[in-house]
This record gives C-alpha cells, sequence and structure tokens, in this order.
C-alpha cells in the first residue's frame, strides 16, 4: 500500500488526536491558554487557520501529531473542537507494534515518562487529555526563552535539558520557577557538564 497522502491537510476533532509523546510542560500549557484568552476572535480563527499541526496518519486512519502538543491541549482545554492537521505520512496500514517502532526510527515518538524513564509504547495517552506534566520540561523552555541554549532543531531538545535539570535542581511548592531557580538553571545551562545538549551555547566567562 501507498504511505503517498492524496489530501495532507484534514480538519480533525481535536478530542481524537493521539500524542506522541508521554508528558508536557503544563505551566507552559497554562501560559498559551493565558496567550489564546488574550487574542481577539478574529485572531483566534486565524490562528487555528494557519496554524497546522503536522500529523502520521497511524492504524485506523487516526491522526498522530509530531509536534505542537502544549499547543493541542491548551485549545482542548480551552474548548476549541477542531484542528487543520498537515499530514506527513501514511502509515496507516502498518500494525500497531511495527508503527511505533516506525515512530520512534523517525524521531516521531517519545516513549518515555515524566521522570524521563523509557516505558513501553503503550504508556503514550490516547488522548492529549492524558498527557502528563513534567514540570522539568517547563524549566527547560523557561530557560531557553532566558537565552541559557539557543533554540534547536534536535528532536525533544527540551526534554533532553528536562533531563538534564532532574537530577540537579530540586523542583518544589506551587511556583517552582521562581527567580533563584532560573539563575541557578542559567549558571548549570553554561557548565561544561551540558555541552552535550543541543544549543549548548558555551561557558560564559
Amino acid at each position: 500500500m501507498s504511505n503517498i497522502v492524496n489530501h495532507p491537510l484534514l480538519s480533525v476533532a481535536l478530542k481524537s488526536v493521539r500524542p506522541t509523546q508521554i508528558s508536557v510542560g503544563m505551566a507552559e500549557v497554562t501560559a498559551k491558554r493565558e496567550s489564546w484568552r488574550n487574542m481577539r476572535k478574529k485572531d483566534q480563527k486565524e490562528l487555528l487557520a494557519t496554524h497546522w499541526f503536522p500529523a502520521i496518519l497511524g492504524p485506523k486512519g487516526e491522526a498522530y501529531i509530531i509536534d505542537h502538543h502544549h499547543l493541542g491541549l491548551a485549545l482542548l482545554q480551552e474548548g476549541v473542537s477542531h484542528v487543520w492537521v498537515l499530514v506527513q505520512r501514511n502509515f496507516s496500514w502498518l500494525d500497531i507494534d511495527v508503527f511505533w517502532h516506525a515512530m520512534e526510527f523517525y524521531h516521531w515518538a517519545y516513549p518515555y515518562n515524566e521522570q524521563g524513564r523509557r516505558t513501553d509504547y503503550s504508556m503514550i495517552p490516547a488522548k492529549l487529555a492524558g498527557l502528563r506534566d513534567d514540570p522539568y520540561r517547563s524549566l527547560a523552555a523557561r530557560v531557553r526563552l532566558a537565552g541559557g541554549y539557543a533554540k534547536d532543531a534536535a528532536p525533544y531538545a527540551e526534554f533532553l535539558w528536562a533531563d538534564f535539570y532532574r537530577p540537579r535542581i530540586k523542583l518544589k511548592g506551587d511556583e517552582p520557577f521562581g527567580g533563584k531557580v532560573i539563575r541557578k538553571a542559567l549558571l548549570l545551562a553554561h557548565e561544561h557538564e551540558a555541552a552535550y545538549l543541543p544549543g549548548w551555547s558555551g561557558n560564559i566567562e
């Protein structure tokens, strides 16, 4: 069966979209919800019309998105019903086990849980609403925005940074991303220990 996509742009019910990772940074989801609420209705419609979700068609023809999980969950929580997905490949004819192996081979799936531990593919939730919170993923995003490292095209770059911070910084309380935490994270980002990470910008001294 051909994997050529005849109609690559599809309108899909957001509640039926399948994720390809286990966790997100819920603090970033909250920020995207706030940004959405602050938009005019016209701008919201324009965003939905132009911000396509890249996806792979999997078994049973379901759309598995391979990016923008934070935005997708934020829109779902804000009551958005449909989004546009841009289909990259059609793998709908594959057995589910072969499908997931292929997805990971192409770096389109990330079967690691919110503690950074490798899990079975079955642990990837069937719906966006099932995504779990990894606060270190939020920390990694905030460090990048603060200039700690450069944006990198490497797949799941911010998850690698999250795993770097996991044993080095303790996040606790209702406000885990205070100034002291960010300052420590920025210093760590420039140390040689972090040189293997995507976007590392070297020692600031």
